[in-house]
This record gives C-alpha cells, sequence and structure tokens, in this order.
C-alpha cells in the first residue's frame, strides 16, 4: 500500500452461509485522514463491504471468499471483530442499539473496553464536547433516548475506543432534517479535528457528498462508479438516480425516478 492509504480493499467475494454471494469483486481504497462515501440503494452490499472490513460477518455466518483486506499493511480480512477492534477498527452500526439498561455515561464508557484500566475522563469531555445534547441526559438510561441522541451515543461511544478508521453505517437512517444535519456537521468536525479516518455508508447521498473527500457508488454487490465527492455531485447519472434531479436540472418525482432505473448505464 502507498504510505497515505490506510485500508486497501482488494478485489473481494463475500458470501453468506456458502450459498449466497453478496459481494463480487469490491475494491477500494482509503487514505488517511480522509471520509470516504459509499452510496448506493438497499441491497446493493454497502453494510455488507464494512462488515467485511470490521470482521462481524464472521457472527452472521458470512465469510470473504475471494481477494485481500490490508489495513496498515497488515491482511486482516476475516480476522475476528476483537482483533480488529483492537486495531483501531470501529464500526457503528445501523439501528442504534445501545445498551438500554445502562446509562448514558455508562454506554459511553462501554466504549473503553479495549483500553482497559486507561483513564477516560477526558475522554468523556471530548464526546460531550462533540455532542452537548448528552450532557444534561448521561444519567438517564439509554432505552428512553430519542433517535437523534440515540444516533449521537453509538457515535461517542465508538470515539471513546480512539478509533483509527471509523466505520458509520447509516447514520441518518430515520432522523428529522435538523437532525442529520447536525450530525453530519459533527462528523466532518470529528475527521478535521481528531485526524479519524471515516467510512461513511449513506442513502442520503446529497449530505454524503457534501462531507466527503471521494466516493463510491455500488449496485448488486459490484463498485459501478467512483471519484472525488465534488465530481460526483456533478456527475449526470448520480443527480439522476441519488439526488433525483434530472439532466435539465429539475427535481423529479420519486415516480419518475423509479421508471428510469432499468436505464442506469451501469447494469
Amino acid at each position: 500500500m502507498e504510505p497515505t492509504t490506510l485500508l486497501q480493499v482488494n478485489n473481494i467475494s463475500v458470501v453468506y452461509s456458502d450459498v449466497i454471494q453478496v459481494l463480487k469483486g469490491v475494491s477500494l481504497s482509503v487514505e488517511k485522514n480522509r471520509i470516504i462515501s459509499l452510496l448506493g440503494s438497499n441491497g446493493a452490499g454497502k453494510s455488507t463491504t464494512l462488515k467485511a472490513i470490521s470482521g462481524l460477518l464472521k457472527p452472521e455466518n458470512g465469510k470473504v471468499t475471494d481477494g485481500s483486506v490490508l489495513y496498515d499493511g497488515d491482511n486482516i480480512q476475516n480476522s475476528s471483530p476483537e482483533e480488529i477492534t483492537r486495531k483501531g477498527i470501529i464500526q457503528v452500526l445501523e439501528g442504534r442499539e445501545p445498551f438500554k439498561y445502562l446509562t448514558i455515561e455508562e454506554n459511553l464508557k462501554v466504549g473503553t473496553a479495549t483500553r482497559w484500566m486507561k483513564p477516560y475522563k477526558k475522554d468523556l469531555e471530548m464526546v460531550y464536547n462533540y455532542f452537548p445534547a448528552l450532557v444534561q441526559r448521561r444519567k438517564s438510561l439509554a432505552g428512553y433516548c430519542s433517535g437523534g441522541e440515540l444516533q449521537m451515543l453509538v457515535m461517542g461511544r465508538a470515539l471513546m475506543a480512539h478509533p483509527k478508521l471509523l466505520l458509520l453505517d447509516e447514520p441518518s437512517l430515520g432522523l428529522a432534517p435538523l437532525v442529520v444535519k447536525e450530525i453530519f456537521r459533527i462528523i466532518q468536525r470529528i475527521n478535521k479535528e481528531q485526524g479519524t479516518t471515516i467510512v461513511l455508508v449513506e442513502q442520503n447521498a446529497n449530505m454524503a457528498l457534501q462531507i466527503a473527500h471521494y466516493g463510491y457508488v455500488m449496485e448488486n454487490g459490484k463498485i459501478v462508479m467512483e471519484g472525488a465527492a465534488v465530481d460526483l455531485r456533478e456527475n449526470p447519472d448520480v443527480k439522476e438516480f441519488y439526488l433525483g434531479v434530472s439532466a435539465g436540472g429539475a427535481i423529479r418525482s420519486y415516480t419518475d425516478i423509479k421508471s428510469y432505473r432499468r436505464r442506469k448505464r451501469w447494469l
């Protein structure tokens, strides 16, 4: 790998239960201190790609059958989630599952499990600085949090582990537009201020491409397009199929977009 490359996914295929092939030769490169966006529709293979990196395929009876995943020069494909986590790769799963019967602060402390017996007070201060909404609720049970608070909580818990590579899976899912803007603003701050490399899986292509440095588009388990985020925002295919904007610049209706899916040049 080049010195600036933190993660290199080389032509990987992923199979579940030795039968179901989900990824079909996926390759991507993640440079240090960058935000990389992975876009695509439901079922494209975005979450599976993240799990192939983080080792979370194993609990779901999945595995990388071909290709390689190189992290900081080490081959990590099919390694255990515990081993990968200790290397500094932390995934925030879709769904925002907290420990419901622990308080917000107790949930955050769980994020220090890979740094056992090390001081964490400064880390708590850092998390509360990024997510001030959690400060007043820190003694409340996590099970009573709103969707936005839960997203802040699981991201804060990940930050407590001092990730070198942070994998975020659908952080905007089900959140109000104002909350989504705040979450993406914080993601951008974390990247700039902590130097954390971030891979962002997101269906909200507009928001993702506004903060990302580079992007990949997935369809049917394959990478079908890639490029600098600024270029993808102006790409006519991305505009039509992921931003809902026609070639003339008009906002298209959902019905019209669905009717043109068969015309995607990469299918």
